[in-house]
């Protein structure tokens, strides 16, 4: 069994609200106390949305540090990461980053290398007729790897659906991922706060072992870090999480994500992860051991 130490990553809270899980964290203040308490708890990497999303590039880094500094002057070396502006060309879509590199030592970026139909379910069972798609052309994939590598930032990458990461294999083949990429294997639950007769999204493989193996027959000969992450659902469920770790995967999971039977806290969630991986014999990364596992440019400001 592969004893590389185990990457959490805790993602706090996406687009998750306080009547669906009273515990998800939403002000500047909830989500350095939520970071800092994964932390504590095992996690390594941290990722949050500001309370406004979609704040233009000054605006989202100022709403960012909020919340990042406390966290980085109790733990300099975490790995801390945001997500785009919302509704916004490309230039403004990531323009939050080298703001953030130049005035918190941002370590992370991102890169999503595809687009999708993110649908949910009606009260008919029927996919609601929506007119959004969730949108990253070909073009815009390549100009957010070319950032990334200019400003020293490892990529994020999202794996939504099988496509991604056709698309984002090309880059590896040519030589053309930028230094220290972390790929987010993406499964979806069948799961809604809603109610057992919805889901919140409709798209990618399921909840599955099967499904995760898929994206890893994928993979094979390439040397990638990846984790395995379930929207709409809960990565626990099926064995996936047990699964990932005895594949020598990691693990992302938070408020985001989770849309299970119970409301936990983010802190839970990461104690579980923690707990799973003691059981199959692998230890956790603290930051700078997972900064070492990724190969991520930079490094902590003192």
């Amino acid at each position: 069994m592969d004893r590389e130490p185990v990457i959490i990553e805790a993602a706090l809270n996406g687009g998750t609200r306080p009547e669906d899980n009273p515990h998800v964290p939403k002000s500047s203040e909830e989500l350095a106390r939520d970071a800092l308490a994964c932390l504590e708890a095992g996690a390594s990497v941290i990722h949050t949305h500001a309370p406004d999303v979609r704040a233009g590039p000054e605006r989202a880094a100022e709403l960012y540090l909020e919340h990042f500094r406390p966290v980085l002057a109790r733990h300099p070396d975490a790995l801390l990461y945001p997500t785009i502006v919302f509704e916004s060309p490309i230039e403004r879509r990531i323009g939050h980053l080298p703001i953030l590199a130049e005035k918190c030592g941002l370590r992370i970026g991102l890169m999503e290398p595809g687009s999708g139909s993110f649908v949910r379910t009606g009260d008919d069972g029927m996919p609601l007729p929506s007119e959004s798609v969730y949108t990253n052309t070909p073009a815009e994939v390549r100009y957010m790897a070319e950032k990334c590598e200019q400003w020293g930032l490892g990529p994020s990458m999202v794996i939504f659906e099988p496509g991604f990461l056709r698309h984002a294999l090309c880059y590896a083949r040519a030589g053309r991922l930028p230094r220290g990429v972390f790929m987010r294997l993406t499964l979806c639950g069948e799961s809604s706060y809603r109610g057992p007769d919805h889901v919140d999204l409709l798209c990618g493989l399921p909840n599955r072992p099967a499904a995760l193996d898929a994206y890893l027959d994928m993979l094979e000969g390439f040397s990638l870090p990846w984790a395995v992450s379930v929207v709409s659902g809960d990565v626990f469920e099926n064995g996936v999480a047990r699964h990932a770790l005895e594949r020598g995967g990691h693990l992302r999971l938070g408020l985001e994500d989770y849309a299970g039977p119970q409301r936990p806290t983010n802190r839970e969630l990461v104690e579980r992860a923690a707990e799973l991986a003691a059981e199959v014999g692998r230890p956790l990364a603290r930051p700078a051991e997972a900064a070492r596992i990724l190969d991520l440019p930079g490094g902590p400001r003192a």
